[in-house]
């Protein structure tokens, strides 16, 4: 093997790293490596000026290796090989080290202990880039067709866009009507146009649109094949079964509110209903005094976070916040003051979180004379009824701790969001979730919409709590994602996968059962029956490579001459 040029840069990030390492130490200590040409500390490595600075230095000192010690991978890997491939280096030619998640900020308060640790992580990147290979990717041809899960709102307007954009889409409602939850809100902030009307205009769009089919009353049963080129079965409302070839997935499964259980907050009491029945009622009631169930309502106490920012040890609980119900029911008690003007309205609530133009309404609700208390986090109000008469008492925090008695006419319980039941869609595309037991998006910044699984996307409030408007904006940025990975006509996808050393192999088959993606079947060479690797399905898990007895396959990036020679490089003693 020739001697290589590798390049090494080792990251301040900010003083995430500086501040908790000596990067300088470590720089020196593997400058002296035998194959490392170039050496430097950089404030930050991602920065357009840190990019350059190793475009700079691989085309002049021909380096033919990269390696960026710096922060997670999952935020600048696809940044530095990018930079890489730019100067003309093999992207799979760069090894990225992660000193800040598994160093700095694992060690804070011992520095030195941090610094000899940073050391050996970055000789053992340097030590598997010595034996990186040039990779291409592997590429695969794309189906210019989408498959849409849900037709909500965020699943018909995921499915408009792409469509109006040269897409097919193909839509599977497992409900009977589409337009999921908006289709049963009444007025919405800001202009109080019907959730009906929004869903109708949708709707009638999308039925007129000759590259969308709608299937209502079906659900995606399975999946096969990889990106840009899935197998779809669909089981359809009369019992049949279908199946397309589409480029994509968008989930955009939607979400349902939390059901409070029977004496949660005297739920189940005459009187005490939630938001939503609320607003059914509300939008019900045409006479001069506000009627909800039969009896005459002056006063409603709103009571927050019920389902939300759960407290306690019982599981499954919603420790998320659900961010739309505080502007849900301050927007309820602004209709309320306009078409009532008498009613007394009080908010109670743990932390009113109106953001954004919603701000507008806490104001409107104040001024329309709406009072509010806030209770602590773990101790939520007390509900009761005697004599067909309802009482709320909390402790308020805003008048230094006095105890509060309100005695309603209406207790109106304001839920949140919670995961929809999509168990066996879960198990279909392998998506991963939450500890909100939403489904996960890969990065909330950077990759906000985009999955683990390559090809599948998020839209709405499968992903989390939101409103319509952001709802909205999240299914526009699934869409634009989809439609710029179908658009090209093919997919690239990484050559970091398993590899069979066909010499060793004695086809046992325990890595077919072994893999969770179906990527190895059973082929012939030389005669002999042996494993084959479907490189398009296999997404480089190394789950097989354990399994084999034989000791036949082999990861790309990850070979075992690499991971022995980073355990060698890493157990080498760091000088003080």
């Amino acid at each position: 093997m020739s001697k290589r040029r590798l390049g090494v840069y080792i990251c301040h990030c900010g003083g995430n790293i500086s501040d908790y390492v000596d990067v300088e130490r470590v720089r020196r200590a593997v400058a002296s490596d035998d194959e490392v040409v170039v050496a430097r500390t950089t404030t930050f490595a991602c920065s357009d000026a840190g990019q350059q600075e190793m475009i700079d230095d691989i085309r002049k000192e021909k380096l033919d290796g990269l390696v960026v010690a710096s922060c997670s991978p999952t935020l600048h890997l696809l940044t530095f090989r990018g930079a890489a491939q730019r100067a003309g280096l093999n992207p799979y030619q760069y090894v990225h080290v992660n000193i800040r998640e598994q160093c700095s900020w694992a060690h804070v308060g011992a520095r030195d202990a941090a610094t000899d640790k940073a050391t050996r992580l970055v000789r053992g990147g340097i030590a598997k880039t010595a034996r990186t290979r040039a990779l291409d990717p592997i590429r695969v041809e794309t189906v210019p067709h989408v498959l849409v899960v849900g037709a909500g709102v965020s699943g018909l307007r995921t499915a408009l866009s792409m469509a109006d954009l040269g897409l097919a889409v193909t839509i599977v409602e497992r409900e009977a009507e589409a337009g999921g939850a908006v289709r049963e809100l009444d007025a919405l902030f800001p202009r109080n146009a019907l959730g009906s009307e929004l869903v109708a205009g949708l709707l009638s769009r999308v039925r007129q649109h000759e590259r969308i089919t709608l299937f209502t009353g079906a659900t995606l049963e399975s999946k096969s094949g990889t990106v840009g080129r899935f197998h779809a079965t669909l089981r359809l409302s009369d019992g049949s079964a279908a199946t397309i070839d589409v480029g994509a997935i968008v989930v955009a499964t939607g979400f349902r509110s939390y059901q409070p259980k029977a004496g949660e907050l005297g739920y189940g009491t005459a009187g005490v209903i939630t938001l939503p029945d609320f607003r059914r009622a509300l939008h019900a009631s045409d006479s001069g005094t506000l009627m909800v169930d039969g009896r005459e309502v002056h006063s409603i106490a709103y009571v927050y976070c019920v389902g939300s920012r759960q407290t306690g040890d019982d599981e499954p609980k919603n420790a998320h916040c659900s961010r739309f119900c505080c502007n849900a029911a301050l927007h309820t008690a602004t209709l309320v003051s306009s078409r009532y003007p008498a009613t007394e309205q009080f908010h109670l609530h743990k932390g009113l979180r109106s953001y954004g133009k919603h701000e507008l309404m806490f104001e409107d609700a104040c001024r329309s004379g709406s009072v509010f208390a806030k209770f602590e986090d773990n101790t939520m109000p007390e509900v009761s009824e005697s004599n067909g008469k309802l009482a709320v008492e909390l402790i308020d925090l805003l008048t230094d701790r006095q105890r509060l008695r309100i005695e309603p006419d209406l207790v109106v319980l304001v839920t949140g969001m919670e995961p929809r039941d999509n168990g066996a869609l879960t198990d279909v595309l392998k998506l991963p979730l939450g500890r909100d037991r939403f489904y996960n998006e890969i990065h909330p910044k950077l990759r906000p919409v985009e999955t683990l699984i390559n090809g599948v996307f998020l839209a709405g409030t499968s992903q989390g709590p939101k409103d319509v408007a952001e709802s909205v904006a999240s299914a526009l940025a699934a869409s634009s994602k989809v439609t710029a990975l179908l658009k090209r006509g093919h997919v690239e996808l990484s050559p970091l996968v398993a590899k069979v050393v066909t010499d060793r192999c004695a086809w046992c088959d325990k890595c077919v059962a072994a893999c969770p993606y179906g990527a190895i079947e059973k082929t012939t060479a030389d005669g002999r029956e042996v494993a084959r690797v479907n490189t398009s399905l296999c997404k480089g898990g190394g789950s097989c490579l354990p399994a084999c007895p034989q000791n036949a396959l082999e990861l790309e990036g990850f070979t075992d001459a690499q991971i022995e020679s980073m355990i060698d490089a890493m157990s080498r003693e760091v000088a003080p």
